[in-house]
């Protein structure tokens, strides 16, 4: 970009070099008004040669042969860097993130993944893979191109805990936020700028341990997850009981064939008003092993006669593809 301003300013110098050479040389002569100056100045660059406006003398002559010699060629070296600017990937990139910045805009009830780490990678993977929308929030711009460019993920450059990258990301308008810095105090920071930004904003962030878990809550945060608690947990559960966690980890494989998840019926959804056992989710392959209500009932398991609402929050299991393609159609 730097590179551009400097040929513009080369540009604009030879105009006006040559513009007030031709008023001051020639300015005696009715013919030599500012536009006539300016017009001989860029015939005279471009070598077009369309005949003079204003009649030379030998003082004008002389300076168009300098102004030739000298403007000419730095002319035609601004044009050339130009031209060559215009196909580079400097320009590319440029016209990538313009692209980027107006999809971006253009999201409604997304997720925001701040930071790229291995954590950061490993959601924005999962979010992929279930055709979810969302954008990644780092300052690292070498990292995020290396890991997002090849996928079309979207993202966005700077620091997650400034509003304004927040508000970029459209904080406003998404519906999920995991804090995956490398650090709690980062994290602390994020989920505090979310919650101040978006109240109803779900954030799920990374803790290193009880206490940074604990302030994160404090904070705003929804769930907080500690990577290493998490692991000795599930450790625990491998040795308790092997053959269900066989079971329930099907849920977190790649190429899976089942797929456990939680959708929220909207107002405007078919099946609200009808009881669960008039639906079709059966014959789809989809089993809805729990119900939440707006108001907090839980309904573990639902009955055939329970009633969906607006707003419900049904726990489904089934067919992956099935159960991804509701959560995406059906419900919002």
């Amino acid at each position: 970009m730097q590179r551009m301003v400097r040929v513009i300013i080369i540009i604009l110098s030879l105009v006006v070099t040559g513009t007030v050479g031709f008023r001051v040389i020639e300015g005696d002569k009715p013919e030599a008004t500012w536009i006539n100056c300016c017009y001989m100045t860029m015939t005279t660059l471009t070598t077009v040669g369309y005949g003079e406006v204003i009649p030379l003398s030998e003082a004008g002559r002389i300076f168009v042969m300098l102004f030739l010699i000298v403007g000419f060629s730095a002319f035609t070296f601004s044009a050339f860097t130009m031209g060559q600017w215009l196909v580079s990937n400097e320009m590319q990139g440029l016209l990538e993130k313009r692209h980027m910045a107006q999809a971006i805009k253009a999201m409604q009830s997304h997720f925001i993944v701040c930071g790229m780490g291995r954590m950061g990678r490993t959601i924005c993977e999962q979010l992929h893979e279930r055709r979810r929308p969302f954008i990644v929030i780092d300052s690292d711009e070498e990292r995020l191109v290396q890991n997002c460019k090849p996928h079309d993920w979207h993202y966005v450059v700077g620091d997650a805990t400034d509003d304004l990258i927040l508000e970029q990301a459209g904080i406003a308008r998404a519906k999920s936020l995991a804090a995956v810095l490398p650090t709690d105090a980062g994290n602390v920071y994020v989920v505090l700028s979310a919650r101040l930004l978006q109240k109803d904003l779900q954030i799920i962030a990374r803790a290193s341990d009880d206490k940074a878990a604990t302030k994160l809550q404090q904070a705003g945060a929804n769930r907080v997850v500690s990577p290493f608690t998490t692991a000795a947990t599930k450790m625990a559960r491998f040795m308790l009981s092997p053959n269900m966690e066989d079971f329930l980890e099907i849920a977190d494989q790649k190429g899976r064939d089942l797929e456990m998840a939680e959708v929220q019926v909207s107002p405007s959804c078919s099946l609200v008003g009808k009881k669960l056992m008039e639906t079709n989710l059966r014959e789809l392959g989809i089993m809805v092993i729990g119900i939440r209500r707006a108001d907090g009932e839980r309904l573990m398991p639902p009955p055939g006669s329970a009633v969906i609402l607006a707003s419900d929050c049904l726990f489904v299991f089934g067919t992956a593809d099935v159960v991804n393609k509701l959560v995406r159609e059906t419900f919002s």
